[in-house]
Order: C-alpha cells, then structure tokens, then sequence
C-alpha cells in the first residue's frame, strides 16, 4: 500500500509538472511577469546608415538598457498589470550571435517579414530554466521609410517554453539618435498593449 502511494504521488508530480502554464493562468495568477528583453535577432533594419557591427555591439544593447533604465516611460508593469522582474542574460546571447550579413536591407518587403511560426521556432532556441510567465519583444522590420518597426509581443511558459500569444504590433519610431528613435517604437507597442492588447487577450481566455 505505502508503495502504491507512493507511485501515485509520483505520478501526480509528474503531471503536474508537465502542464504547460495557460495565458488564463496568466491573467488569474498574482506572480510576477519575467521581463526577458528585445531579440533583434530576426530584425532587418532598412533605410539606416550605422554600421551593422554597430548595431549589434553597442546600439541594440543600447536600447535593452534603456529600457530597463527607465520603467515609468517604458511600463511593462502598467501594460501588464504586473509586477516585474528582469532576467535579459538570455537575449543578451541571443543577440550577440546575430548575423550582421542579413541584419542590413534595402527592401522595404523585409518590414513585415515574420509570422507566428517564426516567433515559435525562435522560442524554441530559448532555455530559461525557471517557472513563470515571460515578456519578450522579437523585432521584425526597422524601416526609416516607414518611421517605424513591427514588433511582436510575446509572452512565454518559460517551464516548457510554450508560447502562450504573440502577436504583431506596427509601431512609429521617433527621437533623436538611433538608440531614443527605435526604443521608441517599445514604448507604442507598450501603449498599445495597455490600451487595446491586454484587455482582447483577456476577454478572449
């Protein structure tokens, strides 16, 4: 009998355990949101004329930074009705090892180049090692002609690595510089989550 307990208890672990969490999981549960960061990835930056090395190097980890350097502009908590934490050592590899061959473009096609099953197969090279929900922004196309960059919002299991929704949102670039211009496009995609996003994900779960 003890040994039947036993197995049983095992089993419901195990079950428990391979349940990937649900975005209505996520709008019901009280634990924190794990920012994650901006995968550039899979961006094409059209129209632009730093250096691709740049970019890579110093002006995408530019705006990660200010992001994180500046919550009441960039407010992931208020978009999401979340408290935050911040964990970006894994976009931070991810982003080192782009391909400066393919990051620069002259075809304003590549503005919107990435669908869904893009952003599942990236996630797919993620290994966060930790529970919770994660919020990662996949930047697709930058375009100087357009003012402005899609974006997909995308939340995460981070247990299995499920993605629970992403979703493209087209948002207007502005400022000065490089670094305040596309950070800029973060802070619309923001705007646009706490404004429309977050409340049709809600009533759709």
């Amino acid at each position: 009998m003890k040994h039947l307990f036993s197995l049983v208890a095992a089993m419901l672990l195990l079950t428990a355990g391979s349940q990937a969490q649900t975005l209505k999981d996520f709008f019901a549960s009280e634990e924190p949101l794990t920012y994650l960061g901006i995968d550039f990835t899979q961006a094409r930056v059209i129209g632009e004329t730093a250096d691709a090395t740049e970019m890579r190097d110093r002006l995408f980890p530019a705006i990660n930074t200010v992001i994180l350097n500046e919550p009441k502009k960039y407010d992931i908590a208020g978009a999401f009705h979340k408290q935050v934490t911040n964990d970006l050592d894994q976009v931070k590899k991810h982003n080192e090892g782009i391909n400066t061959a393919h990051l620069i473009s002259d075809k304003e096609g590549d503005y919107s180049r990435l669908q869904p099953a893009d952003i599942e197969k990236l996630m797919k090279g993620y290994h966060f090692g930790k529970k919770g929900v994660g919020l990662l922004f996949v930047m697709d196309g930058m375009s100087k002609a357009q003012k402005g960059a899609n974006v997909f919002v995308t939340l995460v299991d981070m247990n299995s690595g499920k993605v629970l929704v992403t979703e493209k949102v087209e948002a207007k670039a502005q400022g000065f510089g490089f670094r305040n211009y596309w950070a800029y496009t973060i802070y619309k995609t923001l705007d646009d989550v706490k404004k429309h996003k977050y409340k049709e994900w809600k009533e759709k779960n």
